[in-house]
C-alpha cells in the first residue's frame, strides 16, 4: 500500500461518495468507496483505513451497526455522516463510539478540516523518544493509559476505546484532582472548530465509565454544576 493516509468512504449515494473522494484525493489522501454496510465491514479489514467516513442510512446493515461492530475490536477514527440533525441521532452516534458527526449538506472545506482535525488528534504520536523520555503514559493502580500507542490497560486487560474516549480519559488523569468544566474539556479534546455541544462530553464520560470502573485508589467524579475530575486518593 502507499504511504498516503487511507480513508474509507461509506455512503450509498454515489454522487456524494465520489464528491467526498474528490475533495480528499486533492488533499493527498488515498480513498476507497463502498455503498453498503456489509461491504464496509469487509473492506475495513483489508483496506485498513486510517479513518472512516460513515453514512448512517445504508442498505442492509446501517451505519450505527457498522460503527458498533468496528468498535468491538478497533479504535479507528470514525466520522458519521447523515442528513439527520436531531440531537438524538448525534448522541446515539457518539455513544456508539463515533469521533465526529457531520450533517448533510456540508461544505467541502468543512469536510476536509474535520478529517484533518480528527487524524491530527489521533496521530499525535512522537516520532522519537530519548532514553529518559517516558512518553505520554500514565499509571494508576489497575489502570495504564498510553497516549503514544493509544492503549488502555485495565486490570491487566486491554480496553478498546475510541480516540476521543482515550484522549478525554488521559486529559483528566494527567491533571488528577483538578476540576474541568465541560466547555474546557470540549476546547481541549475536540478543539475550537468542533460544532457540538457540552452533551458530547457527558456521552463520552458515560462510555468511559462503562469500560473502566472506579476503585478505592481513583475514580472519575462528577462535580455537579461544574464538570468532571479524575480523583486520586492517597
Amino acid at each position: 500500500m502507499s504511504d498516503k493516509q487511507r480513508i474509507l468512504i461509506v455512503d450509498d449515494d454515489e454522487n456524494i461518495a465520489e464528491l467526498i473522494s474528490l475533495y480528499l484525493t486533492k488533499e493527498c489522501f488515498e480513498t476507497l468507496i463502498v455503498h453498503d454496510g456489509e461491504s464496509a465491514l469487509r473492506e475495513y479489514k483489508t483496506f485498513r483505513p486510517h479513518l472512516i467516513i460513515l453514512d448512517i442510512m445504508l442498505p442492509g446493515i446501517d451505519g450505527y451497526e457498522v460503527c458498533r461492530e468496528i468498535r468491538k475490536t478497533d479504535n479507528t477514527p470514525i466520522i458519521m455522516l447523515s442528513a439527520k440533525g436531531e440531537t438524538f441521532d448525534k448522541v446515539l452516534g457518539l455513544e456508539l463510539g463515533a469521533d465526529d458527526y457531520i450533517i448533510k449538506p456540508f461544505e467541502s472545506k468543512e469536510m476536509v478540516a474535520r478529517v484533518k482535525a480528527v487524524l491530527r488528534r489521533f496521530n499525535q504520536i512522537p516520532g522519537t523518544k530519548s532514553a529518559n523520555d517516558d512518553g505520554k503514559s500514565l499509571s494508576f493502580p489497575g489502570l495504564s493509559i498510553n497516549l503514544d500507542n493509544y492503549s488502555v490497560i485495565y486490570n491487566g486487560e486491554h480496553v478498546v476505546m475510541s480516540p476521543k474516549e482515550l484522549e478525554l480519559l488521559y486529559f483528566l488523569a494527567s491533571s488528577a484532582n483538578q476540576v474541568f468544566t465541560r466547555e474546557q474539556l470540549l476546547d481541549n479534546i475536540w478543539g475550537y472548530e468542533y460544532q457540538g455541544d457540552t452533551r458530547t462530553v457527558d456521552v463520552h464520560i458515560k462510555r468511559i465509565r462503562e469500560k473502566i470502573k472506579d476503585c478505592d485508589d481513583w475514580s472519575i467524579e462528577t462535580v455537579w454544576g461544574v464538570g468532571y475530575k479524575f480523583e486520586v486518593r492517597e
